[in-house]
């Protein structure tokens, strides 16, 4: 936080329920505050005394009975020039603090700050994504061409090849012709200054990344395609285990799972269930 500005001053002038009126004082000196980046303390120096010694006032979370620590306006000017780090720290220590920096605004904030993001768009699954806001938490979108390979699209981004498989849960090569995009490490902060990403689960990576678009940005259609594409190849999967294990056709397949609601083990276990039943009907 800022030690000089006005507008500091005027913040921790009304923290401090115990300021001393500087013409008691025979020295005036302007409030100083300085955050503890450990999120420990936030002391307040008001004036000198005639003998030279300071006013000093500790404002901590150990202190409940200190009204700065419950009044939401100024936790929000606080926890606004909070890194990512210190402000999970502040979300510990009660649930009040936990509210206002769970808040949306301030989490979006400290996210982009160091990184001179423009804005961040989606909600995250969990809270903790907001937690950490260091490079490996990015990655480039790349939609992929006929002629790419992990060694030229290494080359082209400068990052390593074993670091583009890793992200993206390559075992080998061969694994890029079955994806219609790559996520790439980014390697150069410059990739995203100004830019807008957005939190998107993806389902090779298996986890959220804040993904960035350097020609555009996601195509809405082109996801809602993709997705429909993965539903369906997903239900032939299921449907031809199904058809394998009860050996029957693919009607019957689908009949059960149809009936169990997606679930293949109990779509088994009403098709075992009806054969159990058939066997008693025939010996009675």
């Amino acid at each position: 936080m800022g030690c000089c500005g006005d507008e500091d001053d005027d913040v921790f002038k009304q923290l401090n329920p115990n300021q001393h009126d500087s013409s008691s004082s025979s020295t005036e000196n302007p409030i100083s505050a300085f955050h503890n980046s450990s999120m420990g303390s936030i002391t307040t120096f008001v004036g000198s005394s005639a003998s030279g010694t300071h006013d000093v006032d500790i404002i901590s979370p150990m202190n409940s009975n200190f009204f700065a620590l419950t009044c939401r306006d100024i936790l929000r000017t606080i926890f606004e020039r909070l890194p990512v780090t210190d402000l999970a720290r502040a979300a510990c220590v009660c649930r009040f603090w936990n509210s206002v920096a769970s808040d949306r605004e301030i989490q979006t904030r400290a996210f982009i700050s160091p990184w001179k993001l423009k804005d961040v768009i989606g909600n995250p699954s969990s809270g903790s994504f907001w937690r950490d806001n260091s490079l490996g938490r990015f990655a480039i979108s790349h939609h992929i061409l006929r002629g790419d390979t992990v060694a030229s699209l290494a080359v082209k981004y400068s990052v390593q090849v074993m670091d583009i498989k890793r992200l993206n849960n390559m075992l080998s090569d061969h694994g890029i012709y079955s994806r219609e995009r790559l996520l790439i490490p980014l390697s150069k902060p410059d990739h995203l200054c100004n830019r807008t990403c957005y939190i998107e689960f993806d389902v090779y990576a298996k986890r959220e990344v804040a993904v960035v678009y350097l020609e555009g940005g996601p195509d809405g259609k082109l996801s809602c395609l993709m997705n429909r594409r993965t539903t369906k190849r997903g239900n032939r999967r299921v449907i031809d285990s199904l058809k394998r294990s009860m050996r029957v056709d693919d009607g019957t397949a689908e009949y059960y799972l149809s009936i169990s609601n997606g679930d293949p083990r109990a779509a088994l276990a009403e098709f075992s269930e009806d054969l159990r039943w058939e066997e008693r009907a025939i010996l009675s």
